[in-house]
Parts: structure tokens; sequence; C-alpha cells
């Protein structure tokens, strides 16, 4: 990883922590972004696909069909302790994280894989991930993998590497870190690297989750609108925590959904910052926020009651914070989700 790392300060990236990259402004649109931020492990083997049908709120049949998904792996209560891209691979599949999970997202899958011929292991220094985004990203991965998946979920795999579309018109690469080395030079041929901050910003802006440490165990997939994502399958058998999942969606209300915002602040809140009203504090937690390109703007994702969020200010940080200004989401909710069944 240090070759890695080195790599990138030799292309202008400034790395001020282990998992943080930044670079210098620019105005060039398309971007090839280290993600520092984000670790994969993998689990391989003949019974790879049922093992993970039967731990991730996603439907792995599907998954294999496209290539790439969305899964969230939860506890017996249906919260959940990782959030996962899932990538399929030869005899299994990759699964990336947020670094600050990957030690725990590990040993939960082998509490269960025991009794599978299966094996799940951390994939360490071997592999990088790049986010590439902007106009000519398509383009990007046209050079690596001669042509781009044509849609969201599809992945292309060539040797040792995945490219990924992502909503958003977006794409992830993962490949060995050496061929990461050698192939950098190529893709920042009319392209420039961006910051993780970048990366984050247009996640947000698709609408996606991810956890942290301090959001772990917080959210059922639904409060992050995972199911608007192809990220939770309501028809599959059991996994852990699906009693609780299948139950809000069939007869339950969904109380507390995502939302995307704006708010004027020169610091970004970080996940699991509390959200509170005029008349009611902790109405909402923070799940990811970044800077926009506008000096002291922020975007941010964040689970909010609905009930205050339909009828009240939210503001950050204190009954006295910033106010936030709610934005659209890129994909629509079902309203019968916030309906009580009968």
């Amino acid at each position: 990883m240090s070759d890695w790392l080195n790599t990138l300060t030799q292309f202008g990236a400034m790395i001020d922590e282990p998992h943080r990259l930044q670079v210098k402004a620019s105005k060039t649109q398309t971007r090839v972004v280290p993600l520092l931020h984000l670790r994969a492990l993998s689990v391989l083997g003949p019974e790879a696909t049922k093992f993970l049908q039967g731990q991730l709120s996603c439907d792995m049949e599907e998954v294999s069909r496209r290539g790439s998904g969305l899964g969230a792996h939860c506890n017996i209560k249906g919260h959940m302790l990782a959030l996962y891209r899932l990538m399929a691979v030869k005899d299994g599949y990759w699964l990336r994280l947020h670094h600050e999970l990957l030690a725990d997202g590990l040993a939960n899958l082998n509490k269960y894989i025991v009794f599978s011929k299966a094996d799940a292991a951390d994939l360490g220094d071997q592999l990088v991930g790049l986010g590439l985004i902007g106009p000519g990203a398509a383009t990007l991965v046209e050079r690596v993998m001669d042509r781009a998946p044509s849609e969201d979920d599809g992945a292309l795999r060539s040797g040792n590497k995945v490219a990924v579309r992502v909503p958003g018109d977006r794409f992830e690469l993962w490949l060995p870190v050496n061929e990461a080395v050698e192939l950098l030079p190529n893709l920042l041929e009319g392209a420039e690297l961006g910051s993780t901050e970048q990366w984050l910003l247009s996640e947000i802006r698709a609408g996606i989750a991810d956890l942290r440490a301090a959001t772990k165990e917080a959210f059922i997939p639904q409060m992050t609108n995972l199911q608007a994502l192809g990220g939770v399958s309501f028809s599959k058998g059991c996994y852990t925590g699906q009693e609780i999942v299948t139950r809000l969606q069939h007869r339950g209300k969904l109380n507390k959904p995502m939302y995307r915002a704006r708010v004027a602040s020169d610091s970004v809140p970080a996940a699991g910052t509390a959200l509170h009203s005029a008349e009611r504090e902790n109405v909402g937690q923070v799940v990811l926020a970044a800077p926009t390109e506008e000096a002291g703007q922020v975007e941010l994702l964040a689970v909010i009651n609905k009930a205050q969020a339909d009828s009240e200010t939210i503001l950050l940080a204190s009954q006295s914070g910033p106010a936030l200004e709610l934005l659209e989401l890129p994909y629509l909710l079902d309203p019968s989700l916030f309906e009580r069944k009968s």
C-alpha cells in the first residue's frame, strides 16, 4: 500500500490522514478518486452465494446476474452491522465497505461461515478502489475494460479487475495495487485526481448511505432507503434480521426515512451527529456529509423523524444551530411505507 500512496503523492495528492485524500482545486470535471476510505474483503468457495444469501438483505442471484449490488448484514433485530457493495468475481464475491467496519464485518461473517464451504478473508493491501466521476468517466472505464457497464449495478471483469457502474453515472474500479500503480498515469490523461470529499458528495447526491463506527447498528435497511436501491429483497428466503425487516415492509410503518439536505456550515458534521428541531431534541442523525463546491455549504444524508421533517425546521448540532434545507432524492420512496398497515 505504501507504493500506492507514494504514487498518488507523485501526482499531486495530499494525504493528510491514512484514509483521506485532498487535491488542489481544479476546473477539470472528470476525476479519478482513490477510494482510500473503503476496503474490501472476499467470500470465496462453492457455497459463497448460498452463504451470503442467508446472511445479507439483498438477493444474491440478482447480484450475480448484474455483477454487483448493495446489501446489508444485519443483527437479529434487523439493525445494520455493515453495508456492502458486492462484486461477483471468480469463485465468489468481493465485499467493499468503510474501513472503520472492516474488522467487525469480517468477524461477523466468520461467526456463521464455519458450516459453509466458503471462506471469508480480509483482502488487506492487495486490492484498491478508484472512483470515476464526471463526463469522461465511461471513457476512462473503456480504456481499462474495452467497454463500460451500461446499467446501474452492472459489472465487468477483466483478469483481476472489476468495473462497476454505480448510481449517478459513476463507476468504481477495483484492482490489485500493482496494477493500479501501472494504470494510474493512463487514467490521468484527460482527467485529474479527485478528493475523498468529492466522492462522498457524489454518493450523497446519488442518495447512497454508508455506515461508520458511530452509526453501526443505528439503522434498519429501510431507514437508509436501501430498498429503493435494490439492496433489500422481500421475496428471498430467510437471512439474519429478515423477520424485522420484512415485518416493517408488510405490516409496519416507517417513521424515520433518510433525507438529503443542504446546510450552511464551515465544518462537516460527523456521521452520527444529532439533529434537532426548535420544539424537540434528537429528531434525526447524520449518515454522511461532505462539503459542496460552494464555500461554507455542506450536503448530507440524514435519517430524520418524518413527522418533524414534514412540519418543523430541522437544525444541525443544537436547537439554535443552522437550518437544513431538504433536497430531492434521485429516486422515489414507496408512499405505502409511511402508512400503518391493518
